[in-house]
């Protein structure tokens, strides 16, 4: 017989054994629990209509209608949970209610035993949110626009450090022109659920490395228990030549149609003021997109140099600041590495 366990035991067990979301679609795809699996007993229509007659005509008949609805979908469920060919099962509505315990039941019917989690996705989201409060031991890696500060987040993981890709999380690289080239962007209650999935899979008393960001990345916006750790976590500033990084974001943005990139710069025309964004159209229009990328980076410069002296004033002239150009990866990495011990006997220590 299935049994309800807590979150803490409910999200232990996920590591070994299947999530199943038996939610509707519309509501997996607004966010989930990261790797469950979409098993909905209702459509997003079904899951519409029961809910009206239970509203207007009261729980015995919504339940009846229900029961109407899923049946012919019995047997498809039961191959579905087979076939993940694990003998105990992770189960989940919204609330921990009538859906998950049904689902419970017909599974238990074909030999698997499953548990099913005491409060369903709200009482996950609501330890998601409690959780992204804790303290963790951030290094924020900044920089000018171009500086290569993604690059370096990749190479940093690839070599053993602790890292929070943000920008990767959220399908956008932070800039007005930050969506080209990338999937759809996750609501912000999937970015958080991402979030909260990537703390917790980390070793708390070691460095971790995220990237310098505003507030929100796109149109996903970092919850604030969170933004005020990274707020309050030392900075190191990545110092890369202008024409390094003009050439950066040519390699990342100069291969989009004139269309796509007029789209972005007038993103910013406000920003950059009507002259400067009537030049940076023109250039891209003539099919002079190095100039037209170098006003806009003239433009983030200083937008950026402004937010760092309004953070740190005097203060930036002790953040540790390092070069990073083409050839100087493994230089740069052993940098950062030496930093993070440094932090880790030092700032970091209990």
């Amino acid at each position: 017989m299935s049994k309800e366990i807590e979150i803490d035991e409910f999200l232990e067990l996920s590591k070994i054994f299947p999530v199943i979301d038996v939610r509707s679609p519309g509501e997996y795809e607004h966010a989930h629990i990261p790797g469950a699996l979409n098993l909905p007993l209702f459509s997003n229509e079904e899951r519409a209509e029961v809910g009206t007659i239970y509203k207007k005509r009261g729980r015995v008949n919504a339940v009846m209608r229900g029961l109407e609805i899923v049946g012919p979908k019995l047997k498809t469920f039961s191959k579905q949970a087979l076939a993940l060919n694990s003998p105990n099962l992770l189960i989940h509505c919204w609330r921990g209610g009538m859906r998950s315990s049904s689902m419970a039941w017909l599974l238990e019917t074909v030999g698997l035993s499953c548990s099913i989690l005491k409060g369903g996705y709200k009482s996950y989201r609501a330890h998601t949110l409690n959780s992204l409060s804790q303290p963790l031991n951030i290094i924020l890696l900044g920089g000018y626009t171009g500086s290569g500060k993604t690059d370096l987040l990749k190479l940093l993981e690839e070599s053993g450090q602790q890292v929070i890709d943000l920008e990767g999380m959220a399908n956008h690289k932070g800039s007005a022109f930050g969506a080209l080239g990338q999937p759809a962007q996750p609501s912000t209650e999937m970015f958080e659920n991402m979030l909260f999935h990537k703390i917790s899979a980390l070793n708390k008393s070691a460095a971790v490395w995220v990237e310098d960001e505003s507030h929100n990345v796109g149109k996903v916006f970092i919850p604030e228990p969170f933004w005020r750790v990274m707020r309050q976590s030392p900075l190191v500033v990545v110092n890369t030549p202008f024409n390094t990084r003009l050439e950066r974001l040519m390699r990342d943005y100069g291969c989009y149609s004139q269309e796509m990139l007029v789209a972005s710069i007038k993103k910013i025309e406000k920003r950059l003021g009507y002259d400067k964004c009537k030049l940076a159209l023109d250039s891209c229009l003539k099919g002079e997109i190095k100039q037209a990328a170098e006003i806009c980076l003239l433009y983030y410069d200083k937008a950026y140099g402004n937010q760092l002296e309004t953070r740190y004033g005097e203060l930036l002239k002790e953040m540790p600041q390092i070069g990073f150009i083409p050839g100087s990866e493994e230089e740069t990495v052993a940098l950062l590495k030496n930093i993070a011990q440094k932090y880790e006997r030092e700032r970091f220590k209990q």
